[in-house]
């Protein structure tokens, strides 16, 4: 019950956003044209400003969020996005985290299964008393 209630919540539409709240949104996706360590929503420079402005244009005008992250793009060049995109090179991004970690758990387990299948190595007692006579051996040959 308490895994439904936690999905309903989290997939469940919240009333209607205000414009405001959707270009908030989408500019904390963008960076800031001049400031580059800020969102063009943290931004308080005259550049952010304008972006966020163009976003509000850009939405008043029916666009989706992706539309606007594009045409932005456009505009300023592919690094004005915080999230890289997921094709081509930079998808590498993205996808060598993930095989590193699956190749990091797989290694993991080739290890501990032979650790694991490891044959006993306690000597019986064939070999304890071979290595007494050896011993006995070479105690009677130094003397």
């Amino acid at each position: 019950m308490a895994a439904v209630a936690l999905t309903i919540g989290v997939t469940g539409q919240r009333g209607a956003r205000t414009e405001d709240e959707k270009v908030r949104q989408v500019a904390s996706t963008v960076r800031c044209p001049t400031c580059r360590g800020l969102s063009a929503a943290e931004s308080d420079a005259k550049a952010a400003q304008a972006v966020r402005d163009e976003i509000r244009t850009q939405l008043r005008a029916g666009r989706s969020p992706a539309e606007i992250r594009a045409f932005l793009a456009g505009r300023y060049g592919k690094d004005i996005l915080l999230t890289p995109s997921s094709s081509g090179v930079t998808g590498l991004v993205w996808v060598i985290p993930v095989v590193a970690l699956v190749a990091a758990v797989a290694g993991l387990a080739v290890v501990f299964r032979r650790w694991h299948d490891r044959p006993d190595l306690t000597p019986t007692s064939d070999e304890r008393a071979l290595v007494e006579q050896a011993l006995f051996a070479d105690e009677g040959a130094g003397r």
